[in-house]
């Protein structure tokens, strides 16, 4: 029996999905947990990601096994969880870190556009879980990112705020109906600096300028400063913690204008 009193803030021996984990964010957090010795399965659309992201977890000693996954499709998912239970030997610990954003206005923002960003961001969620809560192991874990989106008013991004709304909304419900089994928590991140918006956040921009003088900590984060707080929320140590957002954000979302 594991002594919760004492247990680490590790995920060291854990077997580990992360979907959407060949890029940004969840890339970071596929590689951080390997890095602390969880086997580690990152999955997403893209077949080359998927192949760089696996030798980059295999160069950190520990498991991992290459497969594609389209979240917007049951028959996707069902073969990540198959391949994740074969390779690894089981599941402790899921993350739903895929992602979509169209920006526009409310009054502008296409059916199509928004029907995208919601079947990926948070229909997404909804899938994973049901593909994966009945693989995962006891006292296992799911970590579902959203965003400060989810609570802040920022223009042109209707669909991407509703859906990481749903997103906190459906951690609470699932981690009532899952516990005591499987815990769920969610991970809202403020400005990171990803590959993808690199340019934007750069230093001496506007948008820049303003995030830093709004934020106490008077900077962006680095994508590296999101993974304590899953490992964290995925370890031993976060034992009696289900259906919380854990806000990484530096302070940005509480400050006065």
């Amino acid at each position: 029996m594991v002594d919760y009193r004492h247990s680490p803030v590790t995920v060291d021996g854990k077997r580990a999905v992360v979907i959407g984990g060949t890029s940004g964010i969840g890339q970071a957090i596929a590689l951080g947990f390997a890095e602390e010795g969880a086997d580690v399965v990152a999955t997403s659309r893209d077949e080359t990601k998927v192949e760089e992201t696996a030798a980059a977890i295999e160069d950190r000693g520990v498991d991992t096994a290459r497969v594609t996954c389209d979240v917007t499709e049951h028959d996707s998912l069902d073969r990540v969880r198959e391949t994740a239970v074969d390779e690894l030997g089981g599941i402790d610990i899921v993350v739903a870190s895929q992602g979509a954003i169209s920006r526009a206005t409310v009054e502008g923002i296409s059916e199509e556009d928004w029907d995208f960003v919601t079947d990926v961001a948070l229909d997404g969620v909804r899938r994973v879980t049901q593909a994966f809560a009945p693989a995962i192991e006891e006292g296992g874990s799911i970590i579902n990112i959203s965003s400060l989106s989810a609570r802040l008013s920022m223009a042109n991004l209707p669909a991407y705020s509703a859906a990481k709304g749903g997103v906190e909304a459906f951690t609470r419900a699932s981690a009532k109906e899952l516990a005591p089994e499987i815990r769920v928590n969610a991970i809202a991140p403020g400005f990171v600096i990803t590959p993808q918006n690199a340019d934007t956040y750069a230093e001496g921009t506007e948008k820049r300028q303003r995030i830093d003088e709004r934020t106490p900590l008077s900077r962006v984060a680095e994508r590296e400063e999101i993974v304590g707080a899953a490992i964290y929320l995925a370890s031993d140590a976060a034992s009696f913690v289900t259906g919380e957002v854990l806000t990484v954000d530096g302070g940005f979302a509480d400050s006065a204008f």
